[in-house]
C-alpha cells in the first residue's frame, strides 16, 4: 500500500468544512430559525476559538483551557433585535455524557473573555461609581450573546443528557432552585433540519444513509454510492463524510478531483484488508519471538507502508499478540 492513503483527522476535516460561511450560516438558520434565512454568510466573521480563562476565588485561581471547533460573530442588527451574536459549533463522534457541562464551560469562557476585554477599559474609577469600579464594568455595559450547536456524528442514538439537570441527581423539592443549562443538539444520523445549502443537504443525507444501523452495511454502501452519483456530490462533502465516519481516503485521487463515494468505500475496504494482514504479521512475529524491529521491517516490506504506519499497526496489535 502506498503512503498516499492517509487517515483524515475527523476534528480537522469537520472544522474545515464548517469554516465555510455559507455552510455555517445555513446550519444555524436551520437549527435556530427552521430554515429562514436570518443569518447571512456575508455578515459572518471568524472569531478566536480559544476560550482559555481563569476561575478566580479568594484563596486560589484555577486556569481552564478550552478550544471550540468553530466560532463566528454575526454582525447584524436584524438578528431578532440583537446587534452582534457569537455562534459556535462543536462536533462529537462519540456520545459524551458530560456535554452540557462542557458546553456551559465553552460559553462561560466566551463570556469571561468579553468581560476581561471590557474591564481593561477601566484603569481608573473616573466616571464610575464604587460598585461599577469594583465590578470591573458599568451598569450599562452589555456582552454579546453566545449560541452553541453540537453536531453528533455517531451511529448510535444519543442517550446522554441534553441539559445540566440531566447530569444531576436533584431532590424533587429543590429542582427549581438549581440553575439549568441546555444544549442545542443535532444528530447527523436522523434530523429534520430545513437546509438550503446543497453541500449541507448532501452531507446530512449521506450521513443519514451511512449511519442507519437498521440497514445492512452493503445496502448502505450501495445507496450512498448511488446518491453520490445522482447528485454529483462535491468532493469536499465526500472528504467530510470520510472524516466524520473516521475513514481513510486516497489523497492522490483527491488532488486529481476524482474523489467519489465509490472511492471512499473502496479505501475503507482496502484498509480493512490491510489491517487483517498486519494483524497476522504481528501475531506471527511474536509467536516466533521476532524482535519488534524485525516485525516492523516485515510490516513495511510485505504491506509497502512507511515506518510510521508500521509502528501504528504494531501498537494496535501487539497487546493482542503478547
Amino acid at each position: 500500500m502506498s503512503n498516499k492513503i492517509q487517515k483524515l483527522k475527523p476534528d480537522t476535516v469537520l472544522k474545515n468544512y464548517w469554516r465555510n460561511n455559507e455552510q455555517f450560516a445555513d446550519l444555524f438558520n436551520a437549527v435556530l430559525f427552521d430554515g429562514e434565512q436570518v443569518i447571512r454568510p456575508e455578515e459572518l466573521e471568524d472569531a478566536d476559538t480559544e476560550e482559555s480563562s481563569i476561575l478566580e476565588h479568594k484563596e486560589y485561581a484555577e486556569s481552564i483551557q478550552a478550544s471550540r471547533d468553530n466560532i463566528k460573530i454575526s454582525k447584524r442588527s436584524t438578528v431578532h433585535g440583537v446587534e452582534y451574536v457569537l455562534l459556535g459549533n462543536e462536533s462529537q463522534q462519540h456520545i459524551h455524557y458530560a456535554t452540557p457541562m462542557r458546553v456551559m464551560g465553552y460559553d462561560y469562557g466566551t463570556y469571561k473573555k468579553q468581560y476581561d476585554s471590557n474591564s481593561k477599559k477601566y484603569k481608573t474609577s473616573d466616571g464610575m461609581n464604587e460598585d461599577e469600579y469594583l465590578s470591573g464594568m458599568k451598569k450599562t455595559d452589555k456582552f454579546i450573546p453566545v449560541i452553541t450547536v453540537v453536531i453528533y456524528y455517531g451511529d448510535k442514538v444519543w442517550d446522554g443528557a441534553t441539559t445540566l439537570h440531566g447530569m444531576l441527581d436533584i431532590p424533587e423539592k429543590i429542582v427549581r432552585y438549581v440553575n439549568d443549562y441546555k444544549i442545542l443538539l443535532v444528530e447527523a444520523r436522523q434530523n429534520d433540519l430545513v437546509l438550503h445549502n446543497m453541500n449541507n443537504v448532501d452531507l446530512f443525507n449521506l450521513l443519514e444513509i451511512i449511519l442507519d444501523d437498521r440497514m445492512p452495511k452493503y445496502e448502505a454502501k450501495k445507496r450512498a454510492i448511488q446518491y453520490g452519483e445522482e447528485h454529483q456530490v462535491d468532493k469536499s462533502v465526500v472528504m467530510t463524510v470520510a472524516g466524520a465516519t473516521n475513514s481513510k481516503i486516497d489523497y492522490n485521487a483527491f488532488e486529481k478531483g476524482e474523489v467519489t463515494m465509490c472511492t471512499l468505500f473502496d479505501e475503507i475496504a482496502k484498509e480493512n484488508e490491510i489491517k487483517g494482514r498486519a494483524k497476522e504479521i504481528v501475531e506471527t512475529g511474536y509467536e516466533f519471538d521476532f524482535s519488534e524491529n524485525d516485525i516492523l521491517v516485515r510490516l513495511q516490506r510485505k504491506l509497502d507502508i512507511t515506518l510510521q504506519q508500521a509502528q501504528g499497526y504494531l501498537n494496535m496489535f501487539k497487546k493482542q499478540a503478547v
